[in-house]
């Protein structure tokens, strides 16, 4: 993992290298880059792939104490990532909150994200709309961050065991088959006081607002650049139908459903996302 000191602290990333388009992977709340292993390891045979650990709950580097730990700052935070990184033209891929990153960010326009940086977003099974904070997990997640940070770890501490994790209000209906990884993401926060601390004041945020991702998709009409959106066909968090509204409120946007997974398709068909992904950039170029 590479490292790079952002104005919010410093967040590590992978980067494959390579001359082919570059895609860039955003995760979700209580989750880490590695959610991407599968597709970047296929995807990376011919694309720079970059996946960032974003301050989202399962970071091993703090935050500043000042930093904006709310979704909107850390979609900027992509943007400065983005920036000091010099990337141009980049696919946009986000799942779960990754993708309410993106829309967050392109809602934003080219003061947020620079011109010439963005030129395609995949939005893969992830909030919108009205569902946020989505599901049944969301909103046990986002309510467990009303406690304070050493009650919240206390809270999480029920997570070591599969059976919790399983459950509909954990990773139950996010992955059929991601159990190693949701354990291993929960290590950050359940050892370090900073994250927790971090998790909680990102919880909090976002209960606060709402409505975020209702305004945001009122500007996303104003993305002209390609857009594929993934969907998984049995989402039980992530509303299939909110896939769809996506894809028709997006100009250029196109829709492709993947059968057999729940949200995270980068844990249960990471093949397949794949596939999606190196169709829609080499379709695009």
């Amino acid at each position: 993992m590479s490292e790079i000191e952002l104005s919010a602290g410093t967040v590590e990333y992978l980067d494959t290298g390579g001359d082919g388009p570059t895609v860039v992977l955003l995760h979700g709340l209580m989750m880490d880059a590695s959610l991407w292993d599968g597709p970047v390891a296929d995807l990376s045979a011919d694309h720079r792939c970059l996946a960032p650990t974003l301050p989202l709950g399962a970071h091993r580097r703090p935050a500043h104490a000042d930093a904006e730990l709310s979704l909107p700052g850390i979609a900027r935070l992509v943007g400065e990532f983005l920036e000091r990184l010099d990337l141009r033209d980049v696919t946009l891929v986000g799942n779960d909150t990754g993708g309410a990153l993106v829309q967050l960010l392109i809602a934003e326009g080219a003061d947020a994200v620079g011109v010439g940086r963005v030129g395609r977003i995949v939005l893969a099974s992830c909030e919108a709309f009205d569902n946020f904070p989505p599901g049944l997990t969301g909103r046990t997640l986002v309510l467990s961050g009303k406690l304070p940070p050493r009650l919240f770890g206390l809270f999480m501490q029920q997570m070591r065991l599969r059976a919790m994790r399983r459950l509909p209000i954990a990773f139950g209906w996010l992955t059929k088959r991601g159990d190693a990884a949701t354990a291993r993401w929960l290590r950050p926060v359940l050892k370090q006081p900073e994250i927790r601390r971090d998790a909680v004041r990102l919880l909090r945020a976002a209960a606060a607002d709402p409505d975020l991702l209702i305004a945001a998709a009122e500007r996303l009409t104003g993305f002209k650049q390609p857009a594929l959106v993934v969907w998984a066909a049995g989402d039980r968090v992530m509303p299939p139908e909110h896939g769809r509204r996506l894809a028709a409120l997006l100009p250029q946007g196109r829709l492709v459903e993947i059968d057999d997974s729940y949200t995270l398709l980068p844990l249960d068909q990471p093949a397949g996302l794949a596939r999606a992904i190196r169709e829609f950039t080499h379709d695009s170029d």
